[in-house]
C-alpha cells in the first residue's frame, strides 16, 4: 500500500499483511516519525524462523530519509537500533537493517536483496 502523507513529501510505501502486529506497527510508527522516511518497508521475516506461528521475532526494515545524509553505514544502523531499543529488549531477535539516503534509494532501483533461509541456528 502507498499513502502521501503530506504534500511535497514522497510516498510512503508500507509492506502491510492485512494484519500486522502490534509490533511491527510500532517499528513503523517509531522509524516514520523519527526518521521522517521516504520509504519505508517493516517486514516481519519471523515464518522463516522456528518460532511460533504469528511471532514478531525476526524483522527486516528497509528505510531512506535525509537525516541519513553524511552519516556512515554503522552509524545509520546504530540510530535506526536506538530508535528501536525497546522492542529490542523486549522480545525481536533479529532486525535486518537497509539504511538508505533518498539519493542512494533512486541509484539502487529500489531492490533489496532477500533474506537467506533460516539454518535453525548455529549453523545447522
Amino acid at each position: 500500500m502507498s499513502i502521501l502523507l503530506r504534500p511535497g513529501v514522497h510516498r510512503i510505501h508500507r509492506n502491510m499483511s492485512a494484519m500486522s502486529g502490534v509490533v511491527e506497527s510500532t517499528i513503523r510508527s517509531k522509524l516514520l516519525q523519527s526518521l521522517e522516511a521516504k520509504h519505508l518497508d517493516v517486514i516481519n521475516e519471523s515464518y522463516m524462523h522456528n518460532v511460533p506461528k504469528g511471532a514478531e521475532t525476526h524483522f527486516k526494515v528497509v528505510v531512506v530519509s535525509d537525516k541519513f545524509e553524511g552519516l556512515p553505514l554503522i552509524k545509520r544502523h546504530r540510530l535506526v537500533n536506538d530508535l528501536l531499543k525497546d522492542e529490542l529488549q523486549s522480545g525481536v531477535h533479529a532486525l535486518s537493517i537497509v539504511a538508505k539516503t533518498p539519493e542512494q534509494w533512486e541509484k539502487s532501483d529500489k531492490v533489496v536483496e532477500s533474506s537467506p533461509n533460516c539454518k535453525g541456528g548455529f549453523g545447522k
